[in-house]
């Protein structure tokens, strides 16, 4: 199983980016997506998730992301997105994708260690 993330780049303040993360390998796909990002000396930190049945998305509690971020996924696709808006500087981090072959209780998504597949990382800049 791998999983490929992309859509990262260097924005400015208030821009908009739509990150992009493929599964590859899986037999019936992840039930349970993450996103997490890592800032520049810091630790990793749980961004969002997302998991089947259903659409909806689950979101840390920070303020920083509540509001600006959301996660999608496409079944068909084994495809999981983060549409990310009103972008400030600090949001420059690593993104990073996760997948769970199962399907996660909400109180763990944002416990890394559930997560059985991790994406490579795609970087965001946002300059001010």
């Amino acid at each position: 199983v791998q999983l490929q993330a992309s859509g990262g780049g260097l924005v400015q303040t208030g821009d908009s980016l739509r990150l992009s993360c493929a599964a590859s390998g899986f037999t019936f796909g992840p039930c349970t997506w993450g996103w997490f990002r890592q800032a520049p000396g810091k630790e990793r930190e749980f961004v969002a998730a997302i998991r089947r049945p259903g659409s909806t998305g689950y979101y840390a509690d920070s303020v920083t992301v509540k509001g600006r971020f959301t996660i999608s996924r496409d079944n068909a696709r084994n495809t999981v997105y983060l549409q990310v808006n009103s972008l400030r500087p600090f949001d420059t981090a690593v993104y990073y994708c996760a997948a769970a072959s199962g399907c996660l209780i909400r109180s763990s998504y944002g416990t890394e260690i559930n997560y059985n597949y991790w994406g490579q990382g795609t970087e965001v800049t946002v300059s001010s």
